[in-house]
């Protein structure tokens, strides 16, 4: 992969400052919430999802990023029809169908695994949310069945047609509005004004998180161990100070174990927004990437020079 994987990742956290993850639910064709969408700075779609006059009214004509799972990936070059700005972020476990399609669009794509959330809501929509709330500090979810009572599961682009049991997902990004990372836009919330007063500010959460970070340092036995950086199983070091692997997981393969961790570059720190810079320094340089092949909670945590070491 590293023939075709950029050098340096094409996302950093808070590089928007309002994003739309826009669902595919039935729901979205009983308000017209497609201006509303085209405001934010940038709109998540997902697979077969259409953007066109037809529907634009109700999901509008943004089209920023597209999360495609596998079967979607293969049909590409229809779904995209003819547009070449929209980055596509695939969803595969295997690398055939993310190979073919990079020979056949002229469109940026990448490989996105994302997080693990073992029991939680699962699919495409979820995976849609975690990749937004990596890149965003405002996240507006459309087309995701939140609505008590609503039955119909089924696509708004398609017939009628038995789809998965939402349930879960609900909780889930509930949950999350409540928690105040994310929220929730749908047809009952639309016949009313919206109150967000009591919902976190971003800036709450930033200083909750600090602050849980901090505690969990502090704890008995703590001192001196990994913190937040805990589920880290191969390290590696980019910058002045030398490059390569200081652990390893015995079960990690040996050709991720001995990368060239040069090679895992970021931008520099100070072509960020500010929050991406605070986010940096917070995260003291690391990058986590997941592990692949290996336990659920495994991860490569790269750690770049910060720019008072250099």
């Amino acid at each position: 992969l590293n023939l075709i994987l950029p050098a340096k990742p094409p996302f950093h956290p808070r590089q928007f400052h309002t994003c739309a993850v826009v669902g595919n639910s039935g729901d979205l064709l009983k308000t017209q919430f497609g201006e509303e969408i085209d405001s934010h700075d940038a709109v998540i779609r997902d697979n077969e999802a259409p953007v066109n006059e037809k529907y634009a009214k109700f999901v509008g004509l943004k089209r920023d990023f597209r999360l495609v799972v596998r079967g979607a990936a293969r049909n590409m070059v229809t779904i995209l029809n003819g547009s070449t700005d929209e980055v596509l972020v695939i969803k595969s476990v295997t690398h055939r169908d993310f190979n073919a399609m990079i020979k056949s669009i002229p469109n940026p794509v990448y490989l996105f695994q994302g997080i693990v959330l073992r029991r939680g809501a699962k699919g495409t929509g979820m995976k849609s949310v975690e990749l937004a709330l990596s890149m965003c500090d405002i996240v507006d979810i459309y087309g995701f069945t939140v609505d008590p009572g609503y039955t119909e599961w089924t696509r708004y682009f398609s017939t009628p047609r038995k789809g998965h049991n939402p349930l879960q997902g609900r909780a889930y990004y509930q949950l999350l509005e409540c928690l105040g990372v994310i929220r929730i836009h749908s047809p009952m919330r639309a016949k009313r004004k919206q109150d967000w007063s009591d919902v976190p500010s971003r800036e709450m959460i930033s200083r909750a998180h600090a602050a849980a970070l901090l505690l969990k340092r502090s704890q008995p036995g703590q001192v001196g161990g990994l913190g937040q950086f805990g589920s880290c199983k191969v390290w590696g070091n980019v910058g002045p100070s030398g490059s390569g692997p200081i652990s390893g997981s015995p079960d990690m393969s040996e050709v991720r174990k001995y990368s060239n961790y040069s090679k895992w570059e970021i931008m520099p720190s100070e072509s960020l927004r500010k929050e991406a810079q605070d986010h940096y320094i917070q995260m003291e340089g690391v990058s986590l990437y997941k592990m692949d092949g290996n336990k659920l909670d495994d991860l490569v945590c790269v750690r770049h020079s910060l720019k008072s070491e250099v």
